[in-house]
C-alpha cells in the first residue's frame, strides 16, 4: 500500500487516543492518530513520526494523520487501517505460501456473528482470515496485543465454528514492522485472547505471521516469522 502524500513531523504528546500533538516545520499542530491502541512503547516525547497530509479533504477535522514511528532506528507503521489491505494485496499476488491457487477472494464477509476480513475459496477448499496489525515489539520479539481486545477474542472463537463448518480458518498477524524475529501472545495484557488464539490452533485453526517492507510512503507484505506459542 503507499500513500499519496507524507510529511515529518516530531511527536509531543497524545491528549486521547484519537489525536496527538505535533511539530511539522516547527509549528504545533492537532493530527489524527490512525490506531486507537496504546502505543506507549512508540508515541514518546521528541519521536521522529510520519504523517499522511490530508489537507485536500475538505470533510477533515485535521490536516495530517500520524502513520509511522521510528523507534531507534526500525520506521513502525502504526496505521490499523492498512494490515487488511497489506494482506489482501499480497495474496492476489500470491506473495503469500501456500495461497498460489486462489480462485477468489473477498473482503469483509459474514459468517455466524462474526465479519471477518477475508474469504477465499481455492480448487479444494474455502475459508476465512482474521487479520491482526502488531506494533508492539521488544527485543526482536513482536506480540500482540496491546491492549485489552474483547472483540479480537470473539473473532477468534468464531474462527473455531468456521472450522467445525468445514472451511479452513486462520488468524493472520502482520508485524508492521522489518526486525522482529519471533511473534508471540501478550498475556500479560489480555489473558483471554491469549488463551483464545492457543485454544483455536488446537482446535484446527492457523496461525500465521508476517513481517512487513516498511518505506518513507509505503506498506507491504514481508516475511514469515517464527511463532511461539
Amino acid at each position: 500500500m503507499k500513500y499519496k502524500k507524507i510529511v515529518e513531523g516530531i511527536f509531543l504528546e497524545r491528549p486521547n487516543r484519537f489525536i496527538a500533538k505535533v511539530l511539522i516545520d516547527g509549528k504545533e499542530e492537532t493530527v489524527h492518530v490512525k490506531n486507537t491502541g496504546r502505543c506507549k512503547e512508540l508515541l514518546l516525547p521528541e519521536a521522529k513520526i510520519l504523517l499522511e497530509d490530508c489537507t485536500n479533504n475538505p470533510n477533515r477535522k485535521t490536516k495530517y494523520s500520524l502513520i509511522s514511528v521510528w523507534k531507534e532506528n526500525m520506521l513502525v507503521n502504526m496505521d490499523s487501517q492498512v494490515p487488511n489491505e497489506v494482506v489482501y494485496q499480497a495474496l492476489k499476488e500470491n506473495k503469500i505460501l501456500g495461497f498460489e491457487n486462489l480462485i477468489k477472494i473477498d473482503r469483509e464477509v459474514t459468517f455466524d456473528n462474526s465479519r471477518f476480513d477475508i474469504y477465499f475459496e481455492m480448487t479444494n477448499h474455502k475459508g476465512f482470515i482474521e487479520v491482526k496489525g502488531v506494533t508492539l515489539e521488544n527485543n526482536s520479539i513482536s506480540m500482540f496485543p496491546d491492549a485489552p481486545t474483547e472483540r479480537g477474542t470473539k473473532h477468534v472463537l468464531e474462527m473455531i465454528k468456521a472450522v467445525e463448518a468445514g472451511y479452513r480458518g486462520i488468524v493472520f498477524f502482520l508485524i508492521q514492522m522489518k526486525g522482529p524475529k519471533v511473534f508471540r501472545l501478550n498475556s500479560d495484557m489480555d489473558k483471554k485472547f491469549s488463551e483464545a488464539v492457543k485454544f483455536a490452533c488446537e482446535n484446527g485453526v492457523e496461525i500465521l505471521a508476517y513481517d512487513a517492507d516498511v518505506d518513507f510512503d509505503s506498506i507491504s507484505i514481508g516475511n514469515p516469522i517464527e511463532i511461539d506459542l
